[in-house]
């Protein structure tokens, strides 16, 4: 479902609307690393510590500072109106979840059981996610005493840098399978919701490593997403179409090129 914001002014929307796109990479991001781990799960293959490594310290790094981050911000004015309150203490009740379910993870053992809690945490954080799309910001943008333009500052806390990373708003859950033919996991675009569909698949692409990647199915040809990872990342990503339609489009999507550190 697309959010419709009705807010008290300009500003107040498009920083909704950032928010929201923000959410989208995260969400897109860490489909991604859970599909990894679940593909080696249903191959019977071990578990491989690079790969839960890197979902941990993305959890740690960028999931729960983003958890922590709404908390002094859009939960703080959220929980102030009665209409709020109950809704942002379940919310926090949720991030402490969260955070126990990235601690299960860490110290999981079998293949199967750091998948299971990988998938847990996955359905958990999407929940959370719609919930705050969908009900936390609207409430905030809908009042006239409120500028959520200002309490979330310049946003770079709250949405970190990937606000600008080419989220196209024209373009929402996320369908991931593994592909058998290339050993890529799938991240079906079909099953992402249209308004945060590029948000989404950048998102994941922002975490891939070199030599790692993902096989894209998409609705259609996706020149213009192509043609925007090509602005925001020259040449760092290997395309190949693995089919071209008439019903879906299947691209190969492979990182040749290591991601700045300051990135």
């Amino acid at each position: 479902m697309d959010a419709v914001y009705i807010a008290s002014d300009e500003a107040d929307a498009r920083a909704a609307e950032a928010v929201v796109q923000h959410h989208a990479q995260l969400a897109g991001a860490l489909a991604l690393k859970v599909e990894s781990l679940a593909a080696l799960a249903r191959a019977g293959k071990p578990l491989d510590e690079e790969v839960r490594s890197d979902l941990v310290g993305w959890c740690r790094t960028e999931l729960v500072p983003h958890a922590l981050a709404e908390e002094g911000t859009l939960y703080r004015v959220a929980a102030q109106q009665p209409e709020g309150r109950l809704l942002v203490e379940a919310m926090l009740a949720e991030h402490k979840l969260i955070v126990s379910l990235v601690d299960d993870l860490e110290l999981a053992i079998h293949p199967v059981s750091v998948a299971i809690t990988a998938g847990a945490l996955r359905v958990l954080f999407e929940a959370h996610l719609t919930k705050e799309n969908e009900q936390v910001l609207p409430l905030l943008v809908g009042l006239p005493e409120v500028s959520v333009a200002e309490l979330l500052g310049d946003l770079s806390e709250l949405i970190g840098s990937s606000s600008d990373h080419g989220a196209d708003s024209s373009e929402q859950g996320c369908g991931c399978h593994e592909q058998e033919a290339t050993g890529l996991p799938e991240l079906d675009a079909r099953a992402i919701p249209h308004a945060i569909r590029h948000a989404t698949i950048f998102g994941a692409l922002d975490g891939v490593a070199p030599g790692r990647g993902l096989v894209l199915v998409a609705p259609h040809d996706p020149l213009p997403l192509l043609a925007q990872l090509e602005q925001r990342a020259p040449g760092d990503f290997a395309i190949e179409y693995l089919e071209r339609g008439p019903e879906s489009w299947r691209l190969s999507m492979v990182r040749t090129v290591s991601v700045p550190s300051n990135a």
